[in-house]
């Protein structure tokens, strides 16, 4: 087995990067962090790294990015996880800025969550594995 890099690449960035380039998703807030004065009924994909794995052997890094998608109602909300997910599964066998993306497939998703940070909140969250080429 070969020792993992020091760095990995930041996947958050690169599905943030992939989202923002989807004209389909035009108008949501793509970002890891929710923005000040967000609360949950506003349309939004937030992206976050939930764990992964370093396969050695082939320089793949396999992080599991997760979706945390908001809109004003909930057939938005779905909507807009269903338009995500497309975006990012549309990547497979595609470099994206200087990284490979070999495979993306769905852990979870989309499913209906409900949201106890913010009151009015219409969630669906998504689990979604990539294999990054890392070299």
């Amino acid at each position: 087995m070969t020792t993992p890099p020091s760095a990995f690449p930041d996947v958050e960035k690169l599905v943030v990067d992939v989202l923002k380039a989807d004209p389909a998703l035009a108008g949501a807030i793509i970002a890891v962090q929710a923005p000040a004065g967000f609360d949950g009924t506003q349309s939004a994909v937030l992206v976050n790294r939930r764990g992964g794995a370093w396969i050695g052997d082939q320089h793949v890094d396999m992080p599991l990015i997760e979706f945390e998608v908001y809109g004003p109602t909930k057939n938005a909300a779905h909507v807009l996880a269903n338009g995500a997910r497309r975006a990012l599964l549309a990547t497979i066998g595609k470099k994206v800025g200087v990284n490979f993306i070999s495979d993306v497939e769905e852990q979870d998703g989309p499913r209906w969550l409900p949201d106890y940070v913010y009151r009015g909140a219409n969630r669906y969250l998504c689990v979604i594995r990539l294999s990054v080429s890392v070299f």
